[in-house]
């Protein structure tokens, strides 16, 4: 039972949420523009759930043995840093969640294109590949992007864009410009619960070289940065709205930003950094209601 527990926590059940809102958007963006099937969504959600727990396990074994997990890290402990799981036993549960993930694409890409439409599913293959690539390289390696401040960057294009467009384009075969909207809302939301998670730790961060934005730009700048992130988010939902929605219903997913500006507001007053921990998850299950709240009223459509 311990066991199960260890792998649990290295698993971070709390992140699955954020990690899903992509499809959920992607999935009504489909429905919106005339196709959806059952069977590739949720093809599509275990996906990217094995992905995230793939990023998970790695972000854990790399920031364990760099040193950055230790006594001086504010929020949850981390499995490999408790001693809860081995350096081996963790690199083991990597590689097998590697092979899950590289199935679940496999079945993903079959259901979608079939054996005719080779292209896209090298096409996609090549996707997959990519973010298992992300997903492990943000904290392990030499080279770890995730300590040179790209952290951001790659979590805007493979939660947003890759994570909105490309499930959308599993359904509808094609990308239509409005699209792209959307996808940038749930890729700067993603940023911003990162940054959340870079502002809680930036010390800790700093004195173990890992050069978030955070530890380049400050704190002070960070909160300010943050502001950008979710008013850019905000607008960009509002303008795909307005040029799409066809009653009131289709404005319902804007509810989603009243806890989140709420939120920003006592991040701005918030001076000590280990009082930002409980805002990861509100700006993270923020990010998921209105992920839901947009697959329900553009499903509608179908």
């Amino acid at each position: 039972m311990n066991q199960v527990r260890a792998w649990i926590n290295a698993a971070r059940l709390r992140t699955l949420p954020l990690s899903v809102s992509g499809i959920l958007v992607g999935a009504g963006l489909a429905s919106f523009y005339g196709s959806f099937q059952p069977v590739i969504f949720w093809l599509a959600i275990l996906t990217t759930i094995g992905f995230q727990v793939t990023s998970n396990f790695a972000n854990d074994y790399g920031d364990g043995i760099k040193g950055t997990d230790n006594q001086n890290r504010i929020g949850p402990k981390r499995a490999l840093q408790s001693g809860l799981l081995s350096k081996s036993a963790l690199k083991k549960g990597i590689i097998v969640s590697i092979v899950i993930d590289f199935l679940l694409v496999l079945v993903l890409l079959f259901v979608s294109f079939g054996i005719e439409e080779l292209l896209w599913t090298m096409l996609f293959i090549f996707l997959g590949v990519l973010s298992i690539w992300a997903a492990i390289n943000y904290t392990i390696g030499k080279n770890a992007y995730g300590y040179n401040g790209l952290g951001d960057l790659f979590v805007f294009v493979f939660f947003g864009l890759v994570g909105v467009l490309g499930s959308m384009f599993l359904f509808i075969k094609t990308i239509p410009v409005l699209a792209a909207l959307p996808a940038i809302t749930v890729g700067l939301l993603s940023v911003g619960v990162l940054n959340l998670n870079n502002l809680r730790d930036h010390r800790s961060d700093k004195e173990s070289g890992k050069n978030t934005l955070i530890v380049k730009m400050g704190f002070a700048r960070g909160k300010i940065y943050h502001l950008v992130l979710l008013s850019v988010a905000f607008l960009s939902l509002l303008i795909f709205l307005n040029l799409t929605a066809k009653s009131w219903w289709g404005y319902f997913s804007l509810l989603a930003f009243i806890p989140i500006f709420l939120h920003f507001r006592k991040v701005q007053n918030i001076t000590d950094p280990a009082l930002l921990d409980p805002e990861l998850k509100i700006l993270a299950l923020s990010t998921f209601l209105m992920a839901v709240l947009f697959y329900f009223s553009y499903h509608n459509f179908l």
